[in-house]
C-alpha cells in the first residue's frame, strides 16, 4: 500500500490517519504536501465539528521519511512546515491520539494540534540535532510555548526519546492513558468537544494562539449567532444546549 494520509468522518467528528506502516508511519514528501489540501474541506465542512488526528496501527509517527531527505534543498522542510501552519490553523479543535512513537515530524504534528492524548509506552522526541537539521522557527517557538523555553531545549538540544510520563509532566500531552484505552478516551472527549458551542471553541483557540486583532470580530459574531442565547436559555432549562453556529 502506498503511503497515504486517510480520513473518515463520522458523528461530527473527522479522524485523519497518518498511513504508512512500513516505515512506522513516517512522513514522505507527498504526505506533507497533501495535507493542507486535505485540511481545507474539512475546515469549511458544517457536519464536522473536530477533527483527531492518528497513525495506522501500534505507533503515531515516527517523523519524516529519511529516504527523502536526501532530494535537493530544504523543500522537505518547506512542506512539512506548510502542513504544520495548516494543522495549527485549522478553526476547530484539533486533538491528537498517540500510541506508539512521535518522533520528529510526528511530534511537530502533535505540537500543531489543539491537545494531544497519549497511550501509556508511547515514546516522544524532537530530533534534528541528531540530523544536523535546524528546526524551522516557527516549530521551535510552537514547542516552547507549549511546553516552556527549559523543556524545549532539553528536547532539541539532545533530541533523547522521552516516556509518557515526562511529556505529561512537561505539558507535551495533556491525558495519558492506560494500553487499550485511548480509542475510548478520545471518542468520550470528542463527543463532549462536538457538544459545546462552536463560536466559543473558535475565539478561544484563536485568543490562545495569540491573536489580538479579533476581539470586535468574535463579539459580532457572538451578537449574531444566537448560541449564548441558546447556551443560557438551555442551563436555565435544564437541557442540553443545541449550538447553531457553523452549521
Amino acid at each position: 500500500m502506498e503511503p497515504q494520509l486517510t480520513v473518515r468522518v463520522a458523528d461530527e467528528v473527522a479522524t485523519v490517519v497518518i498511513d504508512h506502516p512500513a516505515k512506522r508511519n513516517a512522513m514522505t514528501a507527498g504526505m506533507w504536501r497533501s495535507l493542507p489540501g486535505l485540511l481545507a474541506p474539512l475546515a469549511a465542512d458544517p457536519a464536522v465539528r473536530a477533527l483527531v488526528l492518528t497513525g495506522a496501527g501500534t505507533t503515531f509517527c515516527a517523523g519524516a521519511d529519511i529516504s527523502t531527505l536526501r532530494e535537493p534543498g530544504d523543500e522537505q522542510q518547506t512542506l512539512a512546515v506548510r502542513a504544520e501552519e495548516a494543522l495549527a490553523a485549522f478553526p476547530k479543535p484539533t486533538l491528537a491520539a498517540i500510541r506508539g512513537y512521535c518522533v520528529g515530524g510526528g511530534s511537530q504534528l502533535a505540537a500543531a494540534c489543539d491537545l494531544r492524548f497519549a497511550e501509556e509506552g508511547a515514546r516522544f522526541g524532537v530530533t534534528p540535532a541528531k540530523l544536523g537539521i535546524v528546526y524551522a522557527a516557527s516549530s521551535t517557538r510552537r514547542l516552547a510555548a507549549l511546553v516552556g523555553p527549559s523543556a524545549a531545549k532539553y528536547l532539541l538540544f539532545s533530541g533523547e526519546l522521552i516516556d509518557t510520563e515526562r511529556a505529561l509532566r512537561t505539558g507535551l500531552v495533556d491525558e495519558v492513558l492506560p494500553a487499550g484505552e485511548l480509542d475510548k478516551r478520545v471518542a468520550e472527549f470528542t463527543r463532549t468537544l462536538v457538544s459545546r458551542s462552536l463560536l466559543t471553541q473558535a475565539a478561544a483557540k484563536e485568543f490562545a494562539d495569540g491573536r489580538t486583532d479579533r476581539d470586535a470580530h468574535w463579539a459580532g459574531q457572538a451578537h449574531g449567532s444566537g448560541d449564548t442565547a441558546e447556551g443560557v436559555a438551555a442551563f436555565l432549562e435544564r437541557r442540553p444546549p443545541r449550538f447553531t453556529y457553523g452549521r
